[in-house]
């Protein structure tokens, strides 16, 4: 066994250990494994260890990473169409064609603006791109994301666009070492997604928890947690990517 198919062994364990914490079948929490700067090789290791969605926030590394990915399936038996691709970068202007093109979820929208270019540059044939919207539930001034009590007009104006289909919200709290302070981000999350949900709006998706408090964020409601370097082991950034 690879070391990366260990590690996601590991991972997965922990992924059960906490949802039957918090009483919830644990198939109901999915693993997005966050490949950012590691190379085709080691998205091929941890998808012939079962793995089927990951996570990219560069886009081009991203783009080319598809690419090679999908060109190198079918010599392990597996189809490009048993993975998923999820953006969870910053969505720039100049960058929503690619990342509508050869993406299957984008994680990071806070803009109607971007919503909109991204549902233009949707090819109809790819069926809706997935979205969530990421929210500031911390409100830091250094954080990205639409301030929550923004976020039911964006939603509203999200759910009216072509070729994209709203999922739910996705959040990256300040970070805490407190599980309690852990968990009271992700609840004050949880409860923005009830009440949208209360409010009609059809979503299902809450991406939230990384490594560090993946646990607190299962027990609050996670139904999808961002892992990387727990998966793929520490990183090595290029100094345009820092």
């Amino acid at each position: 066994m690879s070391t990366i198919a260990q590690n996601l062994q590991a991972v997965t364990e922990n992924i059960v250990a906490a949802a039957r914490e918090a009483g919830r079948a644990p198939d109901g929490v999915q693993l997005l494994a966050v490949s950012k700067t590691f190379g085709a090789d080691a998205v091929l290791q941890a998808a012939q260890a079962g793995q089927r969605a990951f996570g990219e926030n560069y886009v081009q590394e991203g783009v080319d990473k598809v690419a090679a990915v999908a060109q190198a399936l079918p010599g392990l038996g597996l189809a490009d169409a048993a993975l998923e691709w999820h953006f969870i970068g910053p969505v720039q202007s100049n960058k929503t064609r690619p990342i509508a093109s050869h993406f299957d979820w984008v994680h990071t929208v806070e803009r109607e603006k971007t919503a909109q270019r991204l549902s233009e540059q949707r090819s109809p044939e790819r069926g809706p791109l997935n979205i969530c919207l990421q929210v500031n539930i911390s409100g830091e001034a250094s954080k990205s994301g639409v301030a929550p009590q923004e976020v039911a007009a964006l939603a509203r104006q999200v759910v009216g666009l072509p070729h994209l289909r709203l999922r739910g919200l996705m959040a990256i709290p300040e970070p805490e070492d407190d599980f309690a302070r852990q968990r009271a981000a992700f609840a004050a999350l949880r409860r923005l997604f009830d009440s949208l949900r209360a409010d009609g709006l059809e979503l299902d998706t809450l991406s939230m928890g990384m490594s560090a408090d993946m646990r607190a964020a299962i027990v609050e409601g996670a139904t999808i947690v961002r892992v990387g370097s727990a998966i793929f082991g520490a990183r090595h950034y290029n100094k345009e990517e820092q």
